[in-house]
């Protein structure tokens, strides 16, 4: 897989293995370790101002996503995107 982009559309399977589409919203980079912000296309193409599921997710050297496995980083991460999306 190339570099991520933000405003790209990926497909990826939950925990039920059912297939959903989700947008990278934002990315950034913490420690030498790229992460990006991404929410549900469907959820996205709604026009309603309640608020959306947004998830985190981490990206290898190969560009590939998976999840992030420790509360620990995930609260670091979590954080760090509050930040940029409040500056938005």
């Amino acid at each position: 897989m190339e570099k991520v982009e933000v405003g790209e559309i990926f497909t990826i399977s939950d925990e039920n293995d059912e297939e959903q589409e989700v947008e990278v919203l934002a990315m950034l980079t913490i420690e030498n370790t790229d992460y990006v912000a991404v929410s549900f296309v469907e959820d996205l193409q709604q026009d309603s101002e309640g608020d959306i599921d947004i998830f985190f997710l981490k990206v290898d050297e190969e560009g590939d996503l998976s999840a992030i496995e420790s509360d620990g980083e995930f609260e670091k991460v979590s954080a760090a995107f509050d930040e940029i999306l409040e500056e938005d």
